[in-house]
């Protein structure tokens, strides 16, 4: 099975690199580093006996970064790699980190391209992020004799009817991992039941709950909330197609009773950021753009339209809306918002989010909105009881507070596949 799934990545490479190309209209980015995609131009032996890190995009990165920080603390020792797939993704590593770790975009899953890449980074432990489960990838790790574990491993229940449709595939790659380091229990079943070990399955929770706000991030919060004035500021973060309509429709609502309301409007990719601005202006609002240090002051909408600020922007807000959960995406980190004690808004397509979602609705920290409308009611019920706003937030972080320790437990199992017992976590 596995060898016509390589067929099939091979046939389709003219389409993946056509790919790259047209989305490098919109992000040029894509268009760099292209030889990346085939680990093609490493010499072997870049790095020796490495830690590999492995992410997807901006999220994956961010809710990596507690990790990649104490194994850069723990065993500073050894070269630590950290790819992505995004140029987004290859931004915020390269922004957090710096210097201190190698980062190269992860090759396409094709073997010739996963050899060589084997060869140039020489990984000792392999540590993927979430739903990073490519077959290839995983052959190609224990075919050079490395540990494979899987961390903060999600598996939402149309993933796992997916994965389950292709057992003669899936099967085989769920058992090549040593470790997997997932957030909840029912997930933890259903790896099992794609072929992973049940003595390597490790229900730890979920290493977002870790997050920290530093010193520095509050400082830059206060002050952008300051220059906001004395109005009531939502945010409606990390939005997608489809969704700024309905937000701007609800922001147009809430200024109907709250006519001094300040949006702040943060798009999930960035080569949306032009258009959104046109959006906005199309339905009749006035836009600052945070990129051209545009003052919000008298303006309806203040477009985010940078990269690697959302935890701060969290911060300077009211009441806070999560996007990629009024389409079908499925929402995205829920946590963020919630460690600044705002309450949490979402729409009913939170599929990847279930676990987290549920903790926060159990413990009254979340509301979810079906609509437009609902969203502007919503808004305005909260922003008109100070009380209930701060009940609603208090609830949120207390669910955050509840449910640190996973990055402690996920340490433990990455001393115990490098073969140093318990490790510098104790």
């Amino acid at each position: 099975m596995r060898t016509i799934y390589s067929a099939l990545w091979y046939l389709l490479l003219p389409a993946l690199f056509l790919r790259l190309w047209l989305r490098g209209r919109k992000a040029p980015a894509y268009r760099l580093r292209w030889k990346e995609r085939m680990a093609w131009g490493y010499r072997s032996g870049i790095l020796k006996k490495s830690l590999w890190v492995h992410a997807v995009s901006v999220g994956e990165t961010l809710a990596a970064a507690p990790l990649i920080e104490r194994l850069l603390e723990d065993y500073p020792d050894v070269p630590l790699l950290v790819t992505t797939t995004t140029p987004t993704g290859s931004e915020r590593v390269q922004a957090l980190f710096g210097g201190r770790v190698t980062h190269v975009y992860c090759p396409w899953e094709l073997p010739t391209a996963l050899n060589r890449f084997m060869r140039a980074f020489d990984p000792q432990l392999v540590i993927v992020l979430e739903t990073e489960l490519w077959p290839n990838l995983c052959a190609a790790v224990k075919r050079h004799g490395a540990k494979l574990m899987l961390m903060n491993g999600r598996l939402s229940e149309k993933s796992y009817q997916g994965y389950g449709k292709l057992p003669r595939l899936i099967r085989p790659m769920m058992a090549r991992f040593d470790a997997l380091a997932v957030q909840t229990q029912v997930e933890a079943e259903r790896y099992m039941a794609l072929g992973a070990w049940p003595e390597r399955v490790y229900p730890i929770g979920s290493v977002k709950f870790d997050m920290t706000l530093d010193a520095a991030v509050k400082q830059a919060a206060a002050a952008l909330r300051s220059s906001f004035g004395n109005r009531p500021v939502w945010i409606a973060a990390s939005t997608h197609p489809g969704e700024d309509a309905l937000v701007l429709a609800a922001h147009k609502a809430l200024r109907e009773q709250r006519p001094e309301a300040l949006l702040i409007l943060v798009p999930r990719h960035p080569e949306r950021f032009a258009a959104v601005a046109d959006q906005i202006r199309e339905a009749g609002l006035s836009v600052a753009r945070r990129s051209q240090q545009e003052s919000a002051a008298g303006v309806d909408v203040y477009l985010a339209d940078t990269m690697g600020e959302l935890l701060m922007l969290f911060g300077t807000c009211d009441v806070a809306f999560v996007g990629g959960s009024l389409v079908p995406v499925g929402g995205h980190n829920l946590l963020e918002p919630a460690a600044w004690q705002k309450p949490v808004l979402t729409g009913p397509h939170l599929h990847n989010f279930t676990a987290i979602g549920q903790l926060l609705d159990d413990a009254g920290g979340l509301s979810v909105v079906e609509d437009a409308q609902s969203l502007g009611a919503t808004l305005l019920a909260l922003l008109d009881d100070p009380a209930q706003c701060a009940r609603q937030g208090k609830a949120a972080a207390g669910v955050v507070e509840a449910n640190r320790g996973a990055l402690e437990k996920g340490l433990r199992l990455v001393a115990m596949e490098l073969n140093t017992g318990l490790g510098p976590s104790g």
